[in-house]
């Protein structure tokens, strides 16, 4: 398989990002090694030890101060340039998920029931690389760049850990823009889209246990059967969402799981329903919640039972800056050339941590296109999919793009 993507430039990069390419596709093997040693040896959550010592193992030697978590295996690294200046911070995350891998790969995992099937383990490397070549141009750097390797991204809440510890003063100075980078499979390869504004959803979960009143399926007039209310509540949902969400503001409530009972001929006491929620706004975000509550209420009522409903929390609203997420198709372009940069038509429903960063600094989330050679996009394994391929040969964008952002801002 190519580890390099051909005709990177339709026109010579801006001055201040000569080089950059050339330099990507210098590191490119280096950015391949780490990628497939982290690939073969993915751990899951905020404890990621071996993760954390290929990072630092990567990092030595670079002219970057280096910090270890407390709460979790987050790796620190703060480059100082040859000029006082303000504060840019890089992320990339490293956790992977719970899934057999069915590749086929030479490098698959080897380690059962985990797999790198976000691509995180190509955000590692290619955030490890962008610190290599930002080093090499440290004189040019009016300011600091911070390098932030984060655990626990698949609903661990790590970048609120590594917030908690202060990874935003890291460099001494206040973080003033962050950007990360997240690759994808169904985007053309090498492709840079970005947006102002939502770019992803909010994630919440919920649990709803329906209370009845067990007894003999022959004869369900002696109990109260909590499973018609249960069934009901999945279409009683999605209308309440289709009449009471206005439908300039997206909503998505879906039923992962429905449970109940033991045996054919037994009326169960409780019925178990659980989904998620995702919306673009804090206010969609809010009233979901309260119709869910009224929904499944009166739904359980309706039928004779009770209903309890518990609603977790999880990542906020991801909200690019609206300078910032269309800047970074500038700055794509600038280095890379136009056929690599494009507007993100619409947010994605999907939900990131990256949230959190986002709330306090200005700054963006970006995705990087990685579709196989030879696989139609509408044909490419999804993320999270236990048999998706990235193509390799796209990380080297996405080691310039990081390396120009941060150019960019301390420029």
């Amino acid at each position: 398989m190519s580890t390099t993507l051909p005709n990177a430039q339709t026109a010579g990069p801006e001055p201040r990002f000569t080089g950059l390419v050339e330099a990507a596709r210098a590191l490119q093997p280096r950015t391949v090694a780490l990628r497939r040693q982290v690939h073969r040896h993915p751990e899951q959550g905020l404890d990621l030890p071996a993760t954390q010592a290929a990072i630092q193992h990567a990092l030595s030697g670079l002219p970057v101060e280096v910090t270890t978590g407390t709460s979790s295996s987050s790796v620190t690294a703060v480059l100082r340039g040859g000029k006082p200046g303000p504060t840019v911070l890089l992320r990339g995350d490293m956790d992977a998920l719970p899934l057999q891998e069915e590749t086929g790969l030479a490098y698959a995992s080897e380690i059962d029931g985990s797999m790198h099937a976000c691509g995180h383990d190509t955000h590692v490397a290619m955030l490890a690389s962008a610190a290599r070549l930002l080093s090499s141009r440290r004189d040019a750097l009016a300011g600091q760049v911070v390098f932030m390797f984060q655990p626990g991204e698949e609903g661990q809440h790590g970048a609120r850990h590594m917030l908690d510890e202060g990874v935003l003063d890291a460099a001494g100075t206040p973080v003033e823009k962050a950007f990360a980078l997240h690759i994808t499979s169904t985007l053309q390869s090498g492709v840079v889209v970005s947006r102002p504004g939502p770019t992803m959803a909010s994630a919440d979960t919920f649990h709803i246990t329906v209370k009845g009143r067990g007894g003999h399926g022959g004869m369900p007039h002696d109990a109260i059967d909590p499973v018609p209310p249960a069934a009901a509540m999945v279409g009683a949902l999605q209308t309440m969402v289709a009449r009471r969400v206005s439908v300039h503001q997206p909503a998505v409530i879906t039923i992962g799981r429905l449970v109940a009972g033991t045996t054919t001929n037994i009326i169960p006491e409780t019925a178990l329903v659980e989904g998620t929620i995702r919306t673009l706004s804090e206010d969609t975000r809010a009233l979901v919640h309260r119709e869910l509550q009224q929904v499944v209420t009166h739904v359980a009522a309706a039928h004779g039972c009770t209903a309890e409903v518990e609603i977790v929390p999880g990542y906020p609203v991801t909200v690019n800056d609206d300078v910032v997420g269309p800047h970074v198709i500038d700055i794509t372009a600038a280095a890379l050339g136009s056929r690599w940069a494009a507007p993100m038509d619409d947010p994605l429903m999907g939900a990131e941590d990256f949230s959190y960063v986002l709330q306090r600094v200005p700054g963006a989330i970006s995705f990087l296109g990685a579709c196989p050679r030879g696989v139609e996009l509408d044909r490419a394994e999804p993320n999270h999919s236990n048999r998706v391929l990235f193509d390799e040969a796209a990380m080297e964008h996405g080691v310039v793009v990081y390396t120009a952002f941060a150019l960019d801002a301390l420029r």
